[in-house]
């Protein structure tokens, strides 16, 4: 007779829960639950956890049932985008993690917040529980349904003792390090002719009916100003994640997907540039609009305005399709022209912001009409 560990009757759970899609970030107490989880599911693994929250919040987005599979310590930073994206528009999310810090733990940097963790998703107003053994296993099964049958935030907290005695599954697949050859194409250098509303202004017809992700803060506000409708999902916190939920969107959706991103929103998670092109969606593309400043704070200048190159930046983190552009034939002409994804126009602009009012919509009311418009 078979005697399942509790890594597999977690996949039995998550599969009866119907979980289609994992993001996933490894912790040395359950290898063999990370190796099935990248047998048994959809995933995709992050450089960051808080990239994990906006990726699966556009996959929720665009109907599918999204885990993340982390370490506890990945909570703490993840925070502010539970708190500013999943909790305030109300999304779906099933988090496992590993509770470091409480259980025979051997690496003190993990014990302060380990044994504060639970204070802290009180604290934030998170639903969690607790899962010591295999008996505990139905209050996980219980988190699944109530992530979605809810829209809420769900964390399970696994316990090392869990996993203790279960003899180390197969590893993942061995990694042979290849540097990837680039070809040098060196980008020339550019003048910023218009300021991010001109150039969203003249992009209005190229949004028509697709799926348009923006930025917080002024990018939104523009875009709401200019073109406001209903496939537009406006960001209204969570900097640097908006590339996140339009990769999580991309991947769950057969439209167009289009995210308006910044200099200092992408300086801020340049990792999701390299998970965009791990996962290599044929339907999406990220516009970066770069005008050197921090546009929704003041105009504070980012490194952009002196010595870093975004599109070259791009290239080395392993896009194919990388494009500069700056005055209105030539941002038209590049994303006429565009072929299968995914792809990143780099947009050099002037900083400076429309005086334009507040998105009328709350997080909820973004939520809904979106998700209407493209069912």
């Amino acid at each position: 007779m078979t005697v399942l560990t509790a890594s597999d009757e977690i996949i039995s759970i998550l599969k009866e829960e119907g979980i289609n899609f994992f993001t996933t970030y490894p912790c040395a107490k359950f290898q063999n639950l990370y190796n099935l989880v990248h047998s048994q599911f959809m995933s995709l693994g992050v450089t960051k956890e808080e990239d994990g929250v906006g990726i699966c919040a556009g996959a929720s987005l665009a109907g599918a049932k999204a885990a993340m599979l982390i370490q506890s310590t990945g909570l703490g930073n993840m925070i502010n985008a539970l708190c500013s994206l999943t909790l305030t528009y109300e999304l779906p999310l099933l988090v496992l993690a590993s509770w470091r810090g409480v259980y025979k733990e051997n690496i003190s940097a993990q014990i302060k917040l380990g044994k504060s963790l639970p204070k802290i998703l009180e604290a934030i107003g998170a639903q969690y529980c607790i899962v010591t053994s295999n008996k505990d296993l139905p209050k996980l099964q219980q988190a699944a349904k109530d992530a979605y049958r809810l829209n809420s935030l769900q964390i399970v907290l696994l316990s090392p003792e869990l996993f203790e005695n279960e003899p180390l599954a197969e590893s993942g697949p061995n990694i042979s390090h290849i540097m990837v050859p680039t070809e040098e194409k060196a980008f020339p250098g550019a003048e910023a002719t218009l300021t991010r509303y001109e150039i969203l202004q003249a992009l209005e017809t190229y949004f028509e009916n697709k799926l348009v992700i923006s930025n917080i803060g002024f990018p939104s506000r523009e875009l709401h100003d200019i073109k406001p409708q209903r496939t537009n999902f406006y960001m209204l916190g969570s900097l640097g994640l908006v590339s996140s939920v339009g990769l999580g969107i991309a991947l769950f959706s057969k439209h167009e997907v289009v995210v308006i991103d910044g200099d200092g929103s992408l300086l801020a998670n340049l990792g999701i540039l390299a998970s965009i092109a791990q996962a290599e969606p044929p339907n999406l593309t990220i516009l970066a609009i770069d005008n050197g400043a921090h546009g929704s704070t003041g105009n504070q200048a980012t490194p952009t305005a002196t010595c870093v190159d975004l599109a070259q930046v791009t290239r080395g983190l392993g896009f194919t399709n990388v494009f500069r552009a700056t005055n209105p034939k030539e941002i038209t002409d590049t994303l006429s022209k565009l072929e299968e994804g995914p792809n990143f126009v780099h947009v050099i602009a002037e900083a400076g912001n429309a005086d334009v009012p507040i998105i009328p919509l709350s997080p909820i009311e973004i939520k809904k009409q979106f998700m209407r418009a493209i069912q």
